[in-house]
């Protein structure tokens, strides 16, 4: 009875056994005409094949990205656009920092958002009328003032910078087209400053995987919901240039391409300058772009619009002269990332006297993104400010020293003016800064064109330093400082 039990269990036991084995060995799926024996291949059929991976969207790709503050500055280039569009078969797409919400309006009493929401939708008509049809705002609002750095602030610099990494790698532009980032008289509005220090910014960093990584991580699942990660390629532009409406115009002479309104499109049978006119006069609720475009289509008069199109060469990853064709040297197949030099810290020693602000600012800028040409351009720094009005000037004490000391600081005005702060004696600790805000009023009369305002500092008798600003004098017209 025990012999015969023993050999029940081991029968059952086999039995058991293998049906258990039909749930632990790997299943294969089966394919016609292939047999399912052997380690699985790619050649032998048993391998599913994967779906294609898609490329980046080609509706949003672009050639030239315009990187701009307000809807309306688009008409700095404008005629250029028209070109590069009709008769160079380009695509195009804009950026705007704001929607212009702080601007005034010649059309009617909405102002503040409502201007703005007026203002988004002019500036997507007359970017139609070019054909440009991928348009963006990067949500700052407009900030109508001199210091690039306030517009930083109001637009919250990082978040406007990652919207503009964004759409750089979105768009993949060959060139960028954006405002001078520099403190320029007449082109001196803080936000057409920012449209330009942020545009390079995102052109030196979109092609970096590091930055704004959740831009270029793939998604989970791309055809479903919920994905946080972006699923966009690093993008790294081949070209920037920079435009200005500044006062005066000698500082452009021979720094890039220069572009002739007077020219007639091949395709469109027009002269560009009637395009940018035809192009601005959408901007109605602005009476220097829209109402005066308006006024010119009516009086057949575009001398105004008859002035080239002047662009500043920024820097090129590909072989490209400074007068070049934007497009000079510009092939299909992308570039690699290349890194910039980025800040490095000046050595410095003992007591001196420097520019603060915003020119403090972008001397470093030009040097931490490769653009020290620029830092060519105004071999003084410049200013522009109303009869009659205050000049703010910031200025920096710094003692790089190991012992305490007494600045004076001293300052020489033009004639008419007068000072309201700045001449004291400072205190500055050892390895310490001490920020000044001089400050200055402008004769009622405008006078002189340009002039010459001087601060000077001593120590124990002995100077150590002195800046200079170059200011031009308007009658009226121009932005607080």
């Amino acid at each position: 009875m025990r012999i015969r039990s023993l050999v029940y269990s081991i029968l059952c036991g086999s039995v058991f056994a293998a049906f258990a084995s039909l749930y632990t060995q790997p299943r294969l799926t089966r394919y016609p005409g292939v047999r399912n024996n052997g380690p699985r291949t790619a050649d032998d059929g048993l391998v599913p094949e994967a779906p294609r991976s898609p490329a980046p969207d080609e509706r949003f790709k672009a050639d030239i990205l315009v990187v701009v503050a307000h809807p309306d500055d688009e008409t700095m280039v404008s005629a250029y656009l028209a070109k590069a569009v009709y008769d160079e078969h380009k695509r195009v797409a804009v950026i705007y920092g704001t929607r212009g919400d702080g601007g005034g309006n010649a059309m009617g009493y909405e102002q503040a958002a409502a201007l703005g929401a007026e203002r988004e939708i002019e500036a997507r008509r007359a970017c139609a009328f070019l054909d440009i049809m991928n348009v963006w705002f990067l949500d700052g609002p407009d900030t109508p003032g001199q210091d690039v750095l306030r517009s930083l602030e109001t637009w919250n610099h990082g978040a406007a910078l990652g919207k503009a990494v964004r759409l750089v790698r979105l768009t993949r532009p060959e060139v960028v087209l954006t405002w001078l980032p520099d403190y320029v008289a007449g082109e001196n509005h803080d936000d057409h400053q920012a449209a330009g220090v942020i545009a390079t910014e995102a052109f030196d960093l979109a092609g970096d995987p590091t930055v704004f990584p959740e831009q270029v991580s793939a998604p989970r699942n791309r055809t479903s919901i919920s994905n946080l990660t972006e699923g966009l390629r690093p993008w790294q532009p081949k070209k920037i240039y920079y435009f200005s409406d500044a006062s005066h115009t000698d500082f452009l002479e021979g720094k890039g391409p220069e572009y002739r309104t007077t020219d007639v499109s091949p395709s469109r049978h027009l002269p560009y300058y009637r395009m940018a006119a035809e192009e601005m006069r959408f901007h109605l609720t602005q009476g220097d772009t829209g109402q005066l475009a308006k006024q010119a289509l009516a009086a057949g008069n575009f001398e105004f619009f008859k002035q080239p199109v002047r662009l500043i060469f920024g820097k090129s990853l590909v072989k490209s002269a400074t007068t070049g064709d934007v497009f000079e040297g510009i092939d299909p197949a992308a570039v690699p990332y290349s890194p910039v030099r980025g800040y490095q810290p000046k050595q410095r020693d003992g007591l001196s006297l420097e520019l603060g602000g915003p020119w403090a600012f972008y001397p470093e800028f030009w040097k931490a993104h490769d653009l020290e040409l620029l830092a060519r351009l105004l071999p003084t720094p410049e200013v522009s400010v109303q009869a009659g009005e205050t000049l703010h000037v910031p200025l920096v004490i710094r003692n790089d020293s190991a012992a305490s000391a007494e600045v004076t600081l001293t300052v020489a005005l033009p004639q008419g003016w007068t000072e309201r702060t700045g001449t004291a004696r400072y205190p500055v600790a050892a390895h310490d800064v001490y920020p000044v805000q001089a400050a200055a009023v402008a004769p009622s009369s405008k006078g002189p064109e340009w002039q010459e305002v001087t601060y000077r500092a001593e120590a124990d008798g002995k100077a150590i330093g002195s800046v200079t600003l170059r200011v031009n004098v308007t009658s009226g017209g121009g932005l607080p400082q």
